[in-house]
Order: C-alpha cells, then sequence, then structure tokens
C-alpha cells in the first residue's frame, strides 16, 4: 500500500525517527542508473528485456512482462483473461484499492469475500460458497464469475492448492495479486513449492518504493501461457504491433507500425528496471534480513497477552509485520496505540481499511460494516510497525521497547480484566 513517508514520521529530531518504511538502495541501484542515463536510451529497451529475463529465471515462470505498475499488471491480467463489463471478481475486502479498482477499469464489480480471521488472507472456504451460489447479493444471479484474485497478505502466501482447486472445479482463472510476496514460495495443487504468483493463470509483483524490492514505481507480470504473454505485452503499450526498442533499433523505420487494439501507457522505462535489476540480486539477502527482523519481533512480543501475533513461517515475505491489539486488554485503542508510537518517533500505519468501508465502494454497492466481519475486526485493531532491511538492530530494540512500554503503560488486565501482578 503506498504510503507516505514523512506522514507516519513525528515532530521530533530527524536524527530520533525511525520512519515506517525506507527504500534499500546502495551503489549498485546508482551505478546502474547511471550506465542508463550515459546510454543516452532512458524508456523501454534492452534492460528492461534482461530485467524480464532474470526475473522470469529466479521465479520460474515462461514469461515475465515488466510493467509501470502493479495496478498496471492486474489491469493487464484481467483484461487478458477475458474480465467483461458486468462480471464478477472474487477478491478480499482487505486489500489496497488496486486489487479491486481494476475490475472496474473493466466494467466488472469486485465480489468480495471476507478472510481467515488467522492469516488475513481471503478464505478457501467463503471462496468455494461464492462459487457455488447462484443467488448473490446486489448483483444479477446470472452475472459470470470471471476471475478470482487472491492477495498474498503481508507476504504471507494464501492456502493457493485449495483455491487452485476451487478454481479449477468451476473454470474461474486466478490471477494473483502477488504484490507483498517477493520473494517466497506456495504450495500448489500439486503439493509441490513454486514461487507465489506463479500459480495461477497470471500473477503480478510490485515494485512500489517500499516493497521488497523496488523501482520506484514498477511491477511485473508471469505467466505460462502463451496468449496471455502476447495480450499483456500489446495492451501495455497502446496496442501497438512493434515494441518501442524494436522501432528504434530495427533498419525497418520506427514509424511503420499497427495500432491493432486501443491499449494503455503501462510500460517500465529502463532507467527503473535499472534499479530492479540491481534489487533482484539483492532480494535474497533483503529477505534474510527481514526475516531476522519477524523473528525478533514474534520473540519480544510472544509473552504480550495484549497482542495477537501474525502467523509466522517458513515462506513469508514479511513485507509487513502487523500486531493485532486485543480489544479489552488496553485502556487505549487502536489509533491512540499508533499516536503514541508517533509522539516517540517511531513510525506507524494500517493496513488495511477494507475496502467495503470505503465510501466509492459502500456508496456504489450498499455494503454494511458488518458484511465482512473479520475483515472489520481486523482494521479495527491492526498495527503495522516498521519491517525493512536498513533498520538497524538498535532500532530494531527500539521499536519493541517502545511498543512494550506502551502497552505495560495501558494494561487493563486479562481476559477477565484484573490487572497483572
Amino acid at each position: 500500500m503506498p504510503t507516505s513517508l514523512r506522514s507516519t514520521m513525528s515532530t521530533k529530531s530527524p536524527s530520533t525517527e525511525i520512519p515506517f518504511a525506507l527504500p534499500s538502495i546502495g551503489p549498485e541501484e546508482e551505478a546502474a542508473v547511471i550506465e542508463v542515463l550515459r546510454s543516452g536510451w532512458l524508456t523501454t529497451g534492452r534492460v528492461t528485456e534482461s530485467f524480464e529475463r532474470e526475473f522470469a529465471a529466479v521465479v520460474g515462470a515462461r514469461h515475465a512482462l515488466a510493467v509501470s505498475s502493479a495496478t498496471a499488471g492486474l489491469h493487464l491480467s484481467l483484461e487478458a483473461v477475458g474480465v467483461r463489463p458486468g462480471d464478477l471478481v472474487i477478491t478480499s475486502p482487505y486489500t489496497f484499492t488496486a486489487t479491486a479498482e481494476v475490475a472496474r477499469y473493466l466494467g466488472a464489480h469486485p465480489l468480495f469475500v471476507d478472510i481467515d480471521p488467522a492469516s488475513l488472507n481471503i478464505d478457501p472456504e467463503r471462496v468455494e460458497e461464492a462459487l457455488r451460489l447462484r443467488r448473490r447479493a446486489r448483483f444479477p444471479a446470472k452475472a459470470r464469475i470471471a476471475a478470482l484474485i487472491p492477495v498474498h497478505f503481508a507476504g504471507l502466501p494464501c492456502a493457493m492448492a485449495a483455491l487452485l482447486e476451487a478454481a479449477r472445479r468451476h473454470g474461474v482463472p486466478i490471477v494473483e495479486d502477488a504484490a507483498h510476496a517477493f520473494p517466497v514460495r506456495a504450495r500448489g495443487a500439486d503439493g509441490a513449492l513454486h514461487f507465489a504468483g506463479t500459480l495461477g493463470s497470471a500473477g503480478v509483483y510490485s515494485f512500489y518504493a517500499t516493497k521488497t524490492i523496488t523501482t520506484g514505481e514498477g511491477g511485473m507480470v508471469v505467466t505460462e501461457d502463451e496468449r496471455i504473454a502476447r495480450r499483456v505485452s500489446l495492451m501495455r503499450l497502446h496496442g501497438i504491433d512493434r515494441q518501442v526498442w524494436d522501432r528504434y533499433t530495427s533498419k525497418r523505420p520506427g514509424w511503420e507500425y499497427q495500432v491493432v487494439e486501443a491499449g494503455y501507457k503501462y510500460n517500465l522505462t529502463d532507467l527503473a528496471s535499472a534499479v530492479g535489476r540491481a534489487q533482484l540480486a539483492k532480494a535474497r539477502g533483503l529477505l534474510e534480513r527481514r526475516r531476522a527482523i519477524a523473528e525478533r519481533y514474534l520473540s519480544a512480543f510472544a509473552e504480550a497477552d495484549w497482542l495477537t501475533l501474525p502467523l509466522s513461517s517458513d515462506e513469508h515475505a514479511w513485507h509487513l509485520f502487523t500486531l493485532r491489539l486485543i480489544p479489552g486488554r488496553l485502556t487505549i485503542d487502536r489509533d491512540e496505540f499508533i499516536r503514541s508510537l508517533m509522539e516517540q518517533g517511531i513510525g506507524a500505519s494500517v493496513h488495511f481499511i477494507p475496502l467495503h468501508l470505503m465510501p466509492y465502494y459502500r456508496n456504489l454497492y450498499g455494503f454494511k460494516p458488518q458484511d465482512y466481519p473479520n475483515a472489520l475486526r481486523a482494521f479495527q485493531n491492526v498495527v503495522s510497525i516498521p519491517i525493512y532491511p536498513g533498520l538497524t538492530d538498535d532500532q530494531v530494540e527500539r521499536i519493541i521497547n517502545t511498543v512494550k512500554s506502551i502497552g505495560e503503560r495501558h494494561y487493563r488486565g486479562g481476559s477477565d480484566g484484573a490487572p497483572r501482578g
């Protein structure tokens, strides 16, 4: 979720502040960008093609197509799998708006399905129910479910084996929202581990500034399907039948091209791809640092009986680390808790405000807060604390101590409300 780093900071001296998120950029990225600047070719070209090949090799995908954002990638993927006006696209309400808004771009509708209260990922049993139901509130009975978008929340992969089987039975393509989930794996219908994002008809990764690797803005679509790859490639750049690099490097005149579809402007530049290639080379090390921080948090907060900790897994990207305050255990609410963190110079955020609470979706579809109770409860109590490779051990300890001190200062008691001690 795009987050203003400055908005998550307190008003204390910058030397004492720990922002909620920072990209891990070093001399390798700087050198790669300078090389592109000096090459004279800044837009989509050889560097982007190299980034695509290297990314495909890492995740084991047949095709990888670089795009200007994960939002663009989701839009292109839904269009490529055949989503049409009036269709329904199943997804989670507990996600950033991009996941659902891309259905609206195509005149389709998001069919929200509530989350599992432990993982905060879409609940496979509820997905199965949604696929089976002939009558659906707010939508025509004959509306076609044209796609399923599971969201790997915070970097924890969804229960993909169950989702893949349900989608297969009902003939519905899956487009994975893997914006949070690079580079980790999920178990497929075959029982084997595959990179999250590579199990459906298409998968989409985000390279936004706060993600596990970044190009500033950008994304990647991966697929095994040649038809989907051709369609995404065509539609990401105006529906023109020749790629930019080919038009300007081929002996055939660059002005000789055909517009065969009304496409979009969703290509990724070589400047961004240069950063992406350097980040890709570091991805495993960046992940290990995130995991080390997550393990320290999990250990430090294990005895805090006023917190619910995120599920841990050997396959977790830890894009986010979300704490959930247990209702009634503290004398302050979630918003006051975050304010206390920020007053002490520690950035924090909320992931996410469920989409059915947002005015656009609420007004269009008549949603009520309790329509998705698990998403609502998670939102009311969740606090995301900093987790990124640039955090020092001292900063991690400061975050831990601050979270604990706020909790202890406002502790009301156990399940019976009795104070400790």
